[in-house]
């Protein structure tokens, strides 16, 4: 194959694992009922004026599936936290015992859970539209090389290979939702 034939794979592969990072990344948001650091992510404190990501004002810990700590790097930082978590509304009710924070992750409802699915189903439906778009804008480029004299043939396998590129990211799509899922719904 030729070498702009290359650069369109490697380019679409590489646009392909953005999305599928991207579907990763967004997954994490969204919580299962086990507690994590990344449920905090969003949170952003009001440090001296400026508003600051919570990791850099207090290190984070979980010390088991249901809870999460926070040990202020300086004291008088406690309320201003307490503050922002309460602000970010992600559910929490943040304990003050005047060392650290302790927040307690509530087991999820039902309800709660079905939400959640549908919401990473959302996200995985956005990666694969991300992936299509990917493929479509490949074999519009793989066109525009068959119009300027690449072999017909050539042309056809590259579309063949896109199309097998956009197999497999759609599988491994379906993949990381059915795992999400089965997270979600565990109870």
């Amino acid at each position: 194959m030729t070498e702009e034939i290359d650069f369109i794979l490697e380019s679409t592969e590489e646009s392909m694992n953005g999305s599928i990072a991207h579907l990763e990344k967004e997954f994490l948001n969204i919580r299962a009922g086990k507690a994590s650091p990344a449920m905090l992510g969003g949170v952003f404190v009001d440090y001296y004026g400026s508003a600051t990501p919570l990791s850099q004002v207090s290190k984070i810990s979980v010390p088991d599936a249901r809870t999460i700590t926070l040990q202020p790097f300086e004291k008088n930082m406690l309320q201003a936290i307490e503050k922002a978590i309460l602000i970010a509304n992600i559910g929490f009710n943040p304990m003050n015992n005047g060392d650290v924070i302790i927040i307690s992750v509530p087991p999820l409802t039902e309800e709660r859970r079905r939400d959640l699915a549908k919401q990473a189903k959302s996200e995985a439906e956005d990666a694969k539209i991300g992936i299509r778009n990917v493929r479509k804008d490949a074999n519009t480029d793989i066109k525009k090389l068959e119009k300027e004299g690449t072999s017909e043939d050539i042309c056809k396998s590259a579309e063949e290979e896109v199309q097998n590129l956009t197999n497999t990211y759609i599988k491994k799509i379906d993949e990381l939702l059915a795992a999400k899922e089965a997270e979600i719904m565990k109870v």
